[in-house]
């Protein structure tokens, strides 16, 4: 499997995109503002949500993200009910947009089931890599010598610089 390296890569962000197009499109010219709005905020949630727990670097910050974005798709589908009730939407308009939205339910859902089990810990514990760990390596080495003994690894030849950013914030909140 590909690491995903952009939330845009995600299929239940790409389906939470095509349902907010989809409900800017259908209630665009609604005088009923309030609804309008709160619809339509509901939409950008699911896909945001998504967005900004991706980018948070943690896999558990991403799952509570995840878990906002899918309590948005419920509160999208909840709202079609009120506009099939309020004779805003025929029933097959209906049915495409909220399919569509239990569609991002099922993705995130799914989604959510898989990073729970995966060893990804998110992007903030990665281990940087080759030049980039090359050039760190030599300034710990040089500019901190305690910090360089305590985080390198010599069988892996590498710094853990995830571990050094775990310990900066434990000492941050203590």
């Amino acid at each position: 499997m590909a690491t995903i390296k952009q939330f845009e890569e995600l299929a239940a962000w790409q389906k939470a995109r095509t349902l907010t197009k989809e409900i800017y499109k259908e209630f665009k010219y609604l005088r009923d503002y309030g609804f309008k709005d709160q619809i339509q905020r509901a939409a950008v949630s699911i896909m945001s949500n998504i967005a900004e727990g991706f980018e948070r670097g943690t896999r558990q910050e991403f799952l509570n993200y995840l878990y906002i974005a899918k309590g948005s798709a419920g509160e999208v589908r909840a709202q079609l009910y009120v506009a099939l009730d309020a004779g805003y939407l025929n029933i097959e308009k209906f049915k495409h947009l909220n399919n569509l939205a239990v569609e991002c339910s099922r993705l995130i859902a799914s989604f959510i089931k898989g990073l729970k089990v995966s060893k990804f810990k998110g992007l903030q514990y990665k281990i940087v890599r080759k030049e980039e760990e090359d050039y760190m390596v030599k300034w710990y080495r040089e500019n901190r010598p305690e910090e360089f003994a305590k985080y390198y690894d010599p069988e892996r030849k590498e710094m853990a610089f995830w571990k050094m950013a775990q310990d900066r914030e434990k000492k941050k909140d203590a």
